[in-house]
């Protein structure tokens, strides 16, 4: 059955963009099921792997985002098939007892807004009602409520440092622990604000404010909406400096579908003015003037081009535009013209041939540009694979059903007291063996050359 559909879809996808615009009800699922096939290759953490991790070179949080997008995939079309290795890796990466996804094996890398998509992830779980863990596990709300409360915690405004704020990092020995920036503290607002409209408490909603109040206020959502990427600490002279003013679609992104969910939850027409503003400016930076297509302006045309991490950003940017239209209608008819064009540049895009480094259906590889005609660029990856296929399949936003709350539908399990009262619970030391002292020479060089890190930034680009 899976080769006959490969291959079928295989022709759609080699046809004009047209086929897209046909019966989305039933070539878009068709569509999406191949994407998600191929994308879902790239994972082994359910045979060789570990659980809820993408192989190298791929970083933890983006495995995060992965398991995101499946879980909207699975509420948008019905299709479970990948629901077990979601709740695998899920529960594996949630960290139990603390059920705060702050795993050890990752605190050389830890950033807020990694332990954030994460947080975003079983945020999503909450609202499409995906099928609850076991009742003495960790449940989904619960993984929310535990990273918002760490998030509390560190809410960073001591010696007047950028007056408040999340910092990149969550531990003070990584690399951009003095750096406040958007994304961060975009996770924290959104996280915030969606707890706020699912539980219906204030205190939720309070924070949400406080959070874009900042933001807004330090000047990283400037006067036009625009969202800029972050400030540096400057620990020396107890002050916030050197903005720095690169724009990418996640940031934008999360922040509007944040205050979305806070319009659903406050009808204010503060936020309503904030959804528009962000709308707006997103559509100005994001959207190409020739073809309406997205793209990543600050890296997609240049010589260096996209990171392994930029090049996922468009996918986070259409499903936080789909979010956003389900819960501001007025913005529901905009919207649905960009993602039915992303689908279009998706399928032309996915044409790529089975390799060594995609293992899905021959001829369904997903490239990573859809600007000069959408093709296949001959660069396929996890990220550009996650971005066809959000594209594909919120082209069925029409039929889905709002995000849930608890009031309906939903179903998860909260603790308001979940996670740790601790700003940065650091790992517990262990015994050291021989191995370990040898590992810790291989660890130290690494780190003098500048290697050790790995968070979600090309480091050079902001430190340089």
């Amino acid at each position: 059955m899976r080769a006959f559909a490969a291959s079928v879809v295989s022709l759609l996808l080699a046809v004009p963009a047209k086929a897209l615009e046909l019966d989305l009800s039933t070539s878009i699922k068709e569509a999406a099921s191949t994407i998600a096939y191929g994308l879902v290759k790239y994972y082994n953490g359910n045979t060789t792997g570990i659980p809820g991790l993408l192989p190298g070179p791929y970083y933890w949080w983006e495995a995060g985002g992965m398991f995101g997008h499946l879980i909207d995939y699975w509420y948008y079309t019905g299709d479970s098939t990948y629901n077990d290795i979601v709740m695998q890796g899920m529960m594996h990466q949630i960290n139990a007892p603390a059920g705060d996804f702050l795993p050890r094996n990752q605190s050389n890398a830890m950033g807020n807004d990694d332990q954030g998509f994460w947080a975003l992830t079983t945020m999503m779980a909450t609202e499409a009602a995906f099928p609850n863990p076991p009742s003495d596990t960790p449940q989904w709300l619960a993984g929310g409520q535990a990273v918002f409360n760490e998030y509390v915690v560190r809410w960073n405004d001591e010696n007047g440092l950028c007056g408040g704020g999340l910092r990149w990092q969550v531990y003070s020995f990584l690399q951009g622990y003095d750096y406040k920036n958007s994304i961060a503290n975009g996770c924290f607002f959104n996280v915030a604000a969606r707890l706020a409209r699912y539980t219906r408490n204030d205190t939720y909603a309070e924070w949400a404010a406080k959070i874009y109040e900042w933001e807004s206020g330090i000047g990283l959502i400037g006067k036009d909406y625009e969202v800029y990427d972050g400030y540096n600490v400057l620990e020396a002279t107890q002050t916030c400096g050197n903005l720095h003013d690169v724009q990418f679609s996640y940031n934008a992104g999360i922040w509007l579908a944040g205050a979305a969910a806070m319009y659903d939850y406050t009808k204010n027409d503060t936020w309503k003015t904030h959804v528009n503003g962000l709308l707006n400016f997103t559509t100005r930076m994001f959207v190409s003037t020739e073809g309406s297509h997205l793209w990543e302006p600050p890296c997609e045309k240049t010589p260096r081009g996209c990171d392994q991490n930029q090049v996922s950003f468009k996918g986070y940017l259409i499903r936080f535009l789909s979010y956003t239209s389900k819960l501001a209608p007025w913005t529901s008819d905009g919207i649905t013209k960009l993602i039915q064009q992303a689908a279009r540049d998706a399928a032309a895009a996915c044409t790529g041939p089975q390799a060594a480094n995609y293992q899905g259906a021959d001829g369904t590889a997903c490239g990573f540009s859809w600007l000069d005609g959408a093709k296949f660029d001959g660069k396929p990856g996890v990220g550009p694979q996650m971005n066809a296929l959000a594209a594909v399949f919120y082209n069925l936003l029409a039929d889905a059903k709002p995000p849930a709350t608890s009031e309906d539908r939903g179903t998860s399990k909260g603790n308001p007291n979940a996670g740790s009262n601790v700003a940065q619970p650091l790992p517990q030391p262990r015994a050291i063996v021989t191995a370990d002292r040898a590992g810790a020479g291989i660890l130290t060089m690494l780190f003098v050359v500048g290697i050790v890190g790995g968070s979600f930034f090309l480091m050079s680009d902001l430190f340089d």
